[in-house]
């Protein structure tokens, strides 16, 4: 019986590669060779009667050790050869037939015609809505072409199509077996699915299959690559493909790519122009110049003139002279409301849905953007910009976001989206910037799980740390005074830049880095990078990361990411995705609160901004921390209530500095005042709320101990169990107080003579 099985199984495998490897090449043989042929063969019902066979019945003796002898095959009525080979024919002709069966329902059954290439359906536009179903853009497949033919077409820019799209397009037979292996590697090793497609195959693909990714797609991809080839020349092919592929928005195809990007025809765009349109296909969105990082538009189009000159289409010179030509782009004035907003969700879609199924999969999204609001915000932001030209600042953005549930409410990501001057298409609330001291709290954060207080003394005075490698590193505040000992609370609400380096130098920057990622920042990838002028803002942040941060210590210590999108749905009304908060608790609530509750004091940032500034909000309890660069190339101010959180930076695109005289209360903080008013004109007043375990004791400001006799004291909040045991001495009061005394009369004898500030 073991002999049996063996000869069966050895022979069930060969038949079954074989019969493999002959249906795969009939098939390519069957499509290159006629396309009626393929017609006849995807249409063809096959019906197959089996023989009905019959075996003598019997009852199987116990199995013995050893192959069954001649005699013990006779016994059964059988013989061997007889038997084997009908038994092997069962089998081959089964699985012939289950995979032919299975190979026609999903591959065959409901292949689409290239004869559609010509003449396709229309296709469904997805809309984007706000939160009260107010439409804000479509996105239309078809909105925008104008077909033109390849003798139209410029030769530098089929060129820089072909370099950097498929160099090899009038050399192969519409499929590149190199990239199919380079794709199945990655299916095989790396369980994801990746493109090797040629021209031919990203026309079938874009225009004739549905956009998921799976190994029955790409069956059905080459398939209709082969017979496409067949049925069309390379020429009509490549016209095809440029006059269908997606540049990006609603332009379809290169006339209106060009018409779009530069305001004239394909046929008069130069070199420089072609190469930039040529790298737009492989991902639209990514590479927009209109997008949220148009330098990427550059370094795709440098990628392109490198490609182009690997090629020979054009010689090295010509390859530098377009790098350096400075690109005109046509003004943008389509009809979208809250354009940065709507790009945003556009590109988080085309992430996990394809720019295919963007253009043409007839989604329905619904958004947590307020309208209303977001139009009230945007008239904030262009009024208040426009006044501050004088001050060398030409550009600003803001974003609002409902902590508790990290919806935005409204994104306004330049003074004016349609400035193409200023590259007002750049969306500053997903763009890089300093962050300056507005990212403190995340340095105090720490801290205060590691054994700090609010009532933790730091020396607020000149250090010098030796940094092996690099420069001696001496941090100076940003008034370039000093102001001794200091409490944590005084440091973090008056935003000294000593005491928080002296703080970060105590337990490292990696453990700030380790709390930024938890806390929701995202771009602190290169850690070698960062030192100690981590804490004052040495490392770029979005503000979309930023507002995920400062939600923390709004939510008592909860991180809940931004969540723009409520729904999506399909055509058929189909749900595809839902709201889902995913709340995650990564610092201790106590912690967020003492850190809350510092920032909303203003008696405790009296010294640095004035009893009267414009991070108070009259009426109600706001927690805010500014942030400025110390060379003014950027200036922030974010601030929350438990329902509302506002994020403003000012500055430059270009990263041009501001005028020396722009603080943290003149250039971010008006405008955040004025939206948190506005958020807050019908709202009734709302207290951030202690959780269970803090207390609140009197102790002594200038030693962090339990307050004595004759000591300035004041009411302190701590997490349970972290309070001061010990009393201050009323002789050390006395001592303190006279030095401190004494001190300030030598500041104000030196500023009536003129003298240069003293340091402590």
């Amino acid at each position: 019986m073991f002999k049996l099985l063996e000869i069966i199984g050895r022979t069930t495998y060969r038949s079954l590669f074989w019969l493999i490897k002959l249906i795969f090449s009939s098939i390519v043989v069957f499509i290159t060779a006629s396309k009626k042929t393929f017609n006849f063969l995807t249409s063809l019902h096959i019906s197959v009667k089996l023989p009905k066979i019959t075996l003598p019945r019997f009852k199987p003796p116990r199995l013995p050790r050893v192959a069954l002898s001649e005699v013990e095959w006779a016994k059964w009525g059988l013989k061997p050869l007889k038997f084997k080979l009908t038994l092997i024919q069962v089998v081959v002709l089964s699985f012939t037939l289950l995979v032919l069966s299975l190979f026609y329902l999903v591959i065959l059954k409901d292949l689409p015609s290239p004869a559609n290439l010509v003449n396709r359906p229309p296709s469904l536009s997805t809309k984007i809505y706000d939160r009260n179903q107010k439409l804000l853009f479509t996105f239309y497949k078809d909105q925008n072409r104008s077909l033109i033919s390849l003798t139209e077409i410029p030769q530098h820019f089929k060129q820089a199509t072909l370099a950097i799209e498929d160099s090899r397009f009038y050399h192969h037979q519409g499929i590149s077996w190199s990239g199919i292996i380079r794709s199945f590697g990655q299916i095989i090793f790396k369980q994801q699915l990746q493109g090797g497609s040629t021209i031919t195959q990203q026309l079938i693909k874009n225009a004739l299959l549905t956009p998921e990714r799976t190994i029955a797609r790409k069956l059905k991809e080459l398939i209709l690559t082969i017979e496409t080839e067949v049925l069309f020349s390379k020429d009509e092919i490549l016209t095809m493909y440029l006059n269908q592929v997606s540049y990006g928005g609603t332009a379809y195809g290169a006339e209106e790519a060009a018409q779009t990007y530069f305001g004239k025809s394909i046929k008069d765009v130069n070199l420089a122009e072609a190469a930039l349109l040529a790298g737009l296909p492989a991902s639209p969105t990514t590479y927009s110049p209109f997008g949220s990082n148009p330098y990427l538009s550059i370094y795709r189009q440098h990628q392109v003139l490198n490609r182009m000159v690997e090629e020979k289409f054009i010689a090295p010179q010509e390859a530098e002279l377009a790098k350096q030509q400075k690109i005109k782009l046509a003004p943008q004035y389509a009809d979208i409301k809250a354009p940065h907003f709507v790009m945003y969700i556009k590109n988080l879609l085309a992430q996990e849905f394809g720019e295919t199924m963007i253009e043409q999969g007839g989604l329905t999204v619904i958004t947590s953007l307020d309208l209303d609001l977001q139009d009230k915000v945007q008239t904030i932001v262009t009024e208040e910009i426009n006044q501050l030209f004088p001050l060398h600042i030409t550009n600003g953005a803001a974003l609002v976001t409902n902590p508790q549930t990290g919806e935005i409410l409204a994104m306004v990501g330049s003074r004016d989206y349609f400035d193409v001057e200023r590259d007002g298409q750049v969306n500053l609330t997903t763009a890089l910037r300093q962050p300056g001291s507005s990212i403190k709290p995340v340095n105090y954060a720490y801290a205060l799980e590691h054994n700090y207080t609010a009532v933790s003394i730091i020396q607020d005075s000149p250090v010098t740390y030796d940094i092996p490698g690099s420069q001696p590193y001496s941090p100076v505040n940003y008034s370039n005074t000093w102001h001794g000992p200091v409490t944590l609370r005084a440091a973090l609400a008056n935003s000294y830049n000593v005491p928080a380096v002296k703080v970060l130098a105590s337990y490292g920057v990696e453990q700030m880095i380790s709390q930024g990622r938890k806390m929701g920042i995202t771009t602190w990838t290169q850690p070698e990078r960062y030192g100690l002028s981590l804490t004052l803002g040495g490392a770029e942040v979005t503000m979309t990361d930023m507002a995920v941060m400062f939600g923390v210590l709004a939510n008592q210590g909860t991180k809940i990411n931004l969540h723009p999108i409520l729904k999506i749905t399909d055509a058929n009304n189909k749900v595809l995705s839902e709201f889902n908060l995913n709340p995650e608790t990564v610092i201790q609530p106590g912690t967020a609160f003492i850190l809350t509750d510092i920032l909303s004091d203003p008696i405790a940032r009296i010294p640095a901004f004035g009893s009267r500034s414009y991070l108070n909000i009259p009426n109600h309890q706001v927690a805010v921390k500014t942030g400025t660069t110390n060379d003014k190339r950027d200036n922030w101010t974010i601030g929350y209530t438990p329902s509302f959180l506002t994020a403003v930076w000012v500055g430059n695109n270009d990263n041009t500095p501001m005028s020396q005289v722009v603080s943290g209360i003149t250039g971010a903080s008006p405008i955040w005042n004025k939206i948190m008013t506005l958020l807050l004109q019908d709202q009734p007043a709302q207290a951030f709320t202690p959780p269970g375990n803090i207390v609140k004791i009197n102790v002594c400001t200038l030693t962090g101990q339990l307050a004595c006799d004759n000591c300035p004291a004041k009411a302190e909040y701590f997490v349970s169990g972290t309070e001061p045991k010990q009393h201050c001495s009323p002789e050390q009061i006395k001592t303190m107080l006279e030095d401190k005394a004494k001190k300030d009369q030598e500041e104000r004898d030196q500023i009536l003579t003129g003298a240069t500030t003293l340091n402590p």
